[in-house]
């Protein structure tokens, strides 16, 4: 662990193996692990004693002593060996809180973390390390580790074919601005605005997905419903007639197929549409819904507290019902056996992105992941939409078991995303280096090589107005939001920034996750306009060279797959890193400060993003300046470059 010294004493180190391997930055372990715990002690420091607080989750504190092993010079040792079987006992998985305590005659020092790696030592009990145990047959899909993905909202990708059904209003020229917006950020808005996007449409641009590097094409909602967006949906069991149908599902898939890409669905399970088979408010389907009859086969799927006007919705959005997951027949319906997951899954669909999944039931949950596992031979992936750390939180007052072995693969990687900006716009290399060590320290190793890695998202403001555009703090109407758009030299600072962030997404541990456009430049606020159409023929060709070549450096490079982590260096305004497995080594270095970054490498490299070739030997970066190395092998040694 990399520590800090907070007191004036000399710090211990602390030091985690598992099975004779360094799991010194890690927090998240197998069921089966032996954990050791040895604690390196400057004979100064003075320590009588130090004692390993245990608290199992919602549990009472356990400590253990550390037993004395030796003095090596002016260095004493103290270890102690956990078993992880033992502590978790028939549940074979948990959750696990522990500090240390250095007892010093009158004087007790506590251990202090803040990002699950670092410490400092306080007087008193304060941050707690995490210890997360999964179930032993845990792991995340191979295939699915070192993919590029692309997120699709279809209705504004590509158009061709598909239905136009009454009271929809459609744009005939592909390039119109969005017409429909609330006066006022969350003002309501009937989203019935479409351009013609489909999944005929998304197939047709396989090959120039393909040429992005691409592997997984993620899909906004396809299901039958009345809006653009999707996310109110009207019929699990239809796919949308204004997306082609299931014909048009059928034959993307397949064409995927052909090109070694998946395709992933966005499932909206946590609530429906009013207008809809199930609720049926408005009267459109033929059967009686639950809004209409007590009597209806429907009406138990929902929450009402007063029939029929008062239920509970989504955020209080009346057009969008809570369902009663809990209630069996529902449960059946949508991740039972012959249910809505098993009917897309063995369609061909290879994974699942489970809209607000902090409001899905634990059983849900489980029985969702197993039926896509069962229906897939394990090689289906399921993905929560989680916006903060989900190792060990807390969503509704209730603690989520994500990672324990039988929920999720991974989650959309928001932490990260925020991480990024706070780097790439200000400098702040802390904001970035302190996210990437909580998260690789607290998450299994396979779940954070299948992190979806954001910068945009259909719920987001565009990331290249994020970067360079006049921020969206509530002075601006949806009015002038809608016509806003960057100056020329505005731009040429988010282009800049935007090929940093970038090569920090597609390198770091996780699965890129591409926002449809993105990589041409679509500048957009908050949601409508940061859903615009592609603009097919006008994208910014500079951006979108780089983005191919991002790709195709993921493509070849296996580090980038599933290579260890690890932070090389930091400084202010800079930091460089490492990926690394049995087959290949990459070493990232970006400088966003005044002052040079000097990188010492120990073999000859290539970098990637140029080709040139860098001899053994320092390498200095100026502001603005990324690399990309391919080394030869061991070693890498960066420092700044007043350092000696």
């Amino acid at each position: 662990m990399l520590l800090k010294r907070p007191l004036d004493v000399a710090l211990p180190r602390i030091e985690k193996t598992v099975n004779g391997k360094n799991a010194t930055d890690k927090g998240a372990f197998f069921c089966r692990d032996e954990l050791t715990l040895t604690v390196r002690l400057d004979r100064a420091f003075g320590a009588a004693a130090v004692v390993l607080r245990l608290v199992p989750d919602g549990e009472q504190a356990r400590d253990l002593p550390l037993r004395f092993v030796t003095r090596e010079g002016g260095e004493e040792l103290y270890r102690i060996t956990l078993s992880l079987s033992a502590l978790c006992g028939e549940a074979g998985e948990g959750l696990f809180y522990y500090e240390l305590l250095f007892l010093r005659g009158a004087d007790t020092l506590f251990t202090d973390t803040k990002d699950n790696v670092t410490y400092t030592l306080s007087p008193r009990s304060a941050g707690r390390f995490r210890l997360l145990v999964s179930e032993n047959s845990f792991d995340t899909p191979q295939w699915f580790r070192g993919r590029t993905m692309y997120h699709v909202f279809v209705d504004r990708f590509a158009p061709r074919g598909g239905e136009r059904p009454d009271g929809a209003v459609y744009h005939e020229n592909w390039h119109e601005e969005i017409e429909q917006f609330g006066a006022y950020p969350g003002a309501p808005v009937k989203n019935n605005e479409f351009f013609g996007g489909t999944l005929w449409g998304v197939a047709d641009k396989l090959d120039y997905l393909k040429g992005l590097g691409v592997g997984v094409i993620y899909l906004s909602p396809i299901f039958k419903a009345a809006s653009n967006h999707k996310y109110d949906t009207g019929d699990y069991e239809t796919v949308d007639p204004q997306f082609g149908g299931m014909e048009a599902l059928e034959h993307l898939i397949a064409e995927a197929k052909k090109r070694n890409m998946g395709v992933m669905l966005d499932g909206v399970f946590n609530h429906t549409g009013d207008d809809s088979r199930y609720f049926n408010r408005y009267g459109s389907y033929p059967e009686k819904g639950a809004y209409q009859s007590t009597l209806s086969p429907y009406t138990a799927w929902y929450y009402f507290r007063k029939f029929p006007d008062v239920y509970e919705s989504w955020w209080g959005i009346e057009i969008l019902p809570k369902l009663r997951l809990v209630n069996p027949e529902l449960h059946r319906y949508l991740v039972g056996k012959g249910g809505v997951i098993e009917k897309y899954t063995r369609a061909g669909v290879m994974g699942w992105r489970l809209d607000v999944a902090d409001e899905l039931p634990d059983a849900f949950l489980d029985d969702l992941r197993c039926r896509v596992k069962e229906a897939t031979g394990g090689e289906g992936v399921v993905l929560g939409e989680v916006w903060e750390n989900a190792a060990d939180k807390i969503a509704y007052g209730r603690r989520r078991r994500y990672f324990r072995g039988r929920q999720l693969d991974s989650v959309m990687n928001y932490p990260l995303r925020r991480g990024i900006i706070s780097f790439v716009k200000e400098g702040d290399a802390s904001a970035l280096t302190s996210v990437l060590r909580e998260l690789w320290g607290s998450y299994p190793t396979s779940v954070c090589h299948s992190l979806m890695n954001v910068l945009s998202t259909h719920d987001t403001e565009r990331i290249l107005t994020v970067l360079g555009g006049e921020p969206d703090d509530g002075r601006f109407s949806n009015a002038q939001l809608r016509v806003m758009r960057m100056t020329e030299r505005e731009r040429r600072v988010a282009k800049d920034r935007l090929k940093m962030a970038a090569a920090l997404q597609y390198t770091v541990f996780g699965v890129p996750s591409l926002f449809y456009g993105d990589e041409a430049g679509m500048e957009g606020y908050h949601d409508p306009f940061c859903r615009r159409p592609f603009p097919w023929g006008r994208e910014d060709a500079e951006l979108l060279a780089f983005y191919r070549r991002l790709g195709r450096i993921r493509e070849k490079n296996t580090a980038l797959w599933d290579g260890e982590f690890s932070i090389l260096a930091e400084s202010e305004n800079a930091l460089a890193y490492e990926r690394k497995n049995s087959k290949n080594r990459i070493v990232v270095a970006v400088n966003n400060g005044d002052q040079p970054f000097d990188v010492s490498l120990d073999a000859e490299a290539t970098e990637l993003l140029c080709g040139r070739v860098a001899e053994k030997g320092t390498v200095r970066l100026e502001k603005g300046e990324i690399r990309i190395w391919r080394v030869k092998h061991a070693s890498t040694r960066v420092r700044k470059a007043d350092q000696k």
